[in-house]
């Protein structure tokens, strides 16, 4: 398992019964410490599209992270980090996160939430690599996500977009 011991395996028992994050998964997110690291400045850049809003009554929040990793990411590790990012984030779960695997281009995952999801994709080759794309109708934290992202897949480089 890639995650941190904290993480490792809490996928099972996820998500409670009306599709929530359950007592197991607050547990994990408490071990978790998602306030910033002195001297570690979040790489994240901040966007406005020059694209005419059709929609400006409903919001929409979006964050790409892309990052390096020491080790093959598998599915266990995409559907544990994209549970735990839900709680994270406060996302209300409505189907539990899936990953599958294409010979051709790696790993992909996805959850649903309530107010959106999050797509995941992570490559062996050409070089050990993830891409997050998460899409809201909520507001989240921004930092965090970026934070607990890093520290999830101890990743030696991450960069984000926030738009």
């Amino acid at each position: 398992m890639l995650c941190p011991r904290a993480y490792s395996g809490c996928h099972n028992g996820l998500y409670s019964e009306d599709g929530g994050v359950s007592e197991k998964a607050r547990r994990v997110l408490s071990q978790s410490e998602l306030a910033a690291e002195a001297g570690e400045p979040a790489q994240i850049t901040y966007c406005s599209p020059e694209v005419l809003d059709l929609a400006p009554m409903i919001y929409r929040q979006r964050l790409v992270l892309e990052g390096t990793c020491l080790a093959p990411i598998e599915a266990d590790d995409i559907r544990a980090y994209l549970g735990a990012l839900s709680g994270v984030c406060k996302m209300r779960i409505l189907t539990p996160p899936i990953a599958h695997r294409s010979e051709l281009y790696g790993w992909a995952g996805w959850i649903h939430w309530e107010t959106s999801g999050v797509h995941f994709y992570a490559w062996e080759t050409p070089t050990l690599f993830f891409s997050v794309d998460i899409y809201t109708c909520k507001r989240f934290d921004v930092e965090q996500a970026y934070r607990f992202t890093k520290r999830f897949f101890k990743a030696p480089e991450l960069v984000a977009m926030a738009f």
